[in-house]
């Protein structure tokens, strides 16, 4: 396998892997695959475009003064407040088309958005940096990203079946726990310590992640009978 080849699997197949598994513990009304996958895609793209142009301004390009020094903390900050609205527009997507009425279905859609990102974000450092770092990553950022855009895509989900009236609780903590991923990660490159701290991060993500899963297929099970007559036709 040539190195373009090997970037690209280890960028994308683990990302496709944890989307095909959340995909399918939607057991009682699976999304449309278009637009679990267009969610995905927009989440690779877009998002992507979006934040390294404005990411591009605000740090590397120097084109606005910084609010801080440019520091871990700066660099971490830009990045919690850019990457995660830019994500969102990919899971506002669905939710505009109609497609979220409840938690899994903002699990489903949150996941994929910020699978798609975290994809393409390893493809590009695999790119820079070489194989080996698209391959750490692969192992890192796809759940970290999963579950920040899936706080937002609950709160759309939430949102849609008329729960909650507001994503901003939903956006500041996803904001919150990427700035805090990244301020670790950016120093963990320097004191290796801190790596530990970043375990236990990608642990707390999973587990954040699970407990959505667990609410979505709860709130599903409660619906059983409104998605039979659904199927129905009735």
């Amino acid at each position: 396998m040539d190195i373009l080849s090997s970037v690209v699997f280890f960028a994308y197949a683990p990302a496709l892997v944890i989307l095909w598994y959340f995909y399918h513990a939607d057991k009682y009304e699976p999304e449309p695959r278009r637009y679990v996958v267009g969610t995905f895609v927009l989440g690779g793209t877009l998002s992507v475009a979006i934040v390294y142009i404005l990411e591009s301004i605000l740090t590397v390009g120097g084109m606005v003064e910084p609010f801080l020094p440019a520091s871990a903390l700066y660099v971490a900050i830009v990045a919690g407040i850019v990457e995660e609205p830019a994500k969102a527009l990919a899971i506002r997507w669905p939710f505009k088309a109609g497609q979220m009425d409840g938690i899994m279905d903002g699990l489903v859609y949150g996941v994929a958005a910020g699978l798609g990102f975290a994809a393409t974000e390893n493809f590009l450092y695999g790119l820079g940096w070489g194989v080996s770092i698209t391959i750490v990553r692969a192992f890192l950022t796809p759940f970290a990203h999963a579950a920040w855009s899936a706080i937002i895509g609950v709160g759309y989900g939430m949102i849609a079946e008329g729960k909650v009236e507001s994503l901003s609780q939903f956006y500041a903590l996803a904001v919150v726990l990427h700035i805090v991923w990244d301020y670790f990660a950016f120093l963990s490159s320097a004191v290796p310590a801190y790596n530990i701290l970043l375990i236990l991060f990608i642990l707390m993500n999973m587990a954040i992640l699970r407990y959505f899963l667990i609410m979505g297929q709860a709130e599903d099970r409660s619906k059983m009978w409104y998605y039979w007559f659904k199927r129905s036709g009735w």
